[in-house]
């Protein structure tokens, strides 16, 4: 299974591959990069240094490509999708060594996507056709929340009623994140939420779905920690735990993954904590470049998912 981080850093400084090193002491083998689009046709010249840069790193580890924008950006006309998953092709152009490109983020919720469940089945297949490649790997992406049961159920009667034969994805994306950082990672859960203890769910949605056995990444997933006062700013708006819960919680999601057949990508959101309380303080560095006990326990895990399932959490 690939173990890696969610984080934009390397795309920021002119100097990717110190990023690099940093995140494959951690055990990260892998990293999820964002690629924001708001209706460009191409990349700018920003976009197009930090792709760059994307690339150079792509050389050294496994990058992922995220593209997408907020709910008002929502591609929902056919023009806007051809705009949109040629702004994507054109971001591969530029990074030919990306490990997979995720197509749009956490589609069933509400602040990323404002289209239908059809209309994300048609992005998904307008863009297949045109990103995928050998050695690629194409993704969707589904969030816990916002019941992605009923979501997926309703692509997939999308994707039956268009009567298309290929594929709309090579492995489904799903962030599993947990109801508070406070819940493990097995926790089963009723109704309309998907966490990563509800993976047999998933499999099953998947399976009577889109048939076949399904690929699933777990594209983000992670648990807040509390912090010291001193760099940081605001205040905490969700529930935290202390660093060593955090330690304990992401070590044990990681190793659970290993042990669920189908998964084969765990990515943590974040390398770094957030500066803002209000953002997220589940990273594996804090401010002031501090390693937290969540690095260690990262680091280890990594290493024995490298060797599959060897003991369920």
């Amino acid at each position: 299974m690939l173990v890696g981080v969610d984080d934009d850093t390397l795309k920021w400084t002119p100097y990717p591959l110190t990023v690099v090193a940093r995140q494959q002491a951690l055990g990260a083998a892998a990293v999820r990069v964002w690629v924001p689009w708001q209706g460009e046709t191409q990349p700018n010249a920003v976009r197009r240094d930090e792709l760059t840069r994307a690339e150079t790193a792509a050389r050294r580890t496994h990058v992922v490509l995220a593209v997408f924008g907020f709910a008002r950006d929502t591609p929902r006309s056919a023009a806007a999708q051809t705009r949109y998953c040629g702004y994507a092709k054109a971001a591969l152009t530029l990074v030919p060594d990306a490990r997979a490109i995720v197509v749009w983020n956490e589609a069933n919720a509400p602040a990323y996507w404002r289209g239908s469940a059809a209309t994300y089945e048609a992005l998904l297949a307008r863009c297949y056709d045109v990103l995928h490649r050998r050695g690629l790997t194409v993704l969707d992406s589904t969030a816990s929340a916002h019941d992605p049961v009923a979501f997926l159920d309703a692509v997939a009667r999308a994707y039956r009623a268009s009567g298309r034969r290929r594929p709309l994805v090579d492995a489904f994306g799903h962030n599993p994140y947990p109801l508070s950082s406070k819940e493990g990672p097995g926790v089963l859960h009723a109704g309309d939420f998907l966490g990563e203890g509800d993976y047999a769910r998933l499999v099953m949605t998947l399976h009577e779905g889109f048939g076949g056995s399904p690929a699933i990444w777990y594209l983000e997933d992670g648990y807040q920690s509390q912090v010291p006062p001193r760099g940081y700013q605001g205040r905490e708006n969700a529930t935290v735990v202390t660093p060593a819960q955090q330690a304990r919680s992401l070590g044990d999601a990681i190793r659970l993954a290993a042990c669920q057949a189908h998964v084969r990508a765990f990515f943590n959101f974040e390398l770094v904590d957030e500066t803002r309380l209000a953002g997220w303080q589940s990273g594996l560095i804090g401010r002031g470049a501090r390693p937290k006990p969540a690095a260690a326990a990262f680091a280890a895990a990594a290493r024995s998912a490298a060797g599959g399932c060897r003991s369920r959490p």
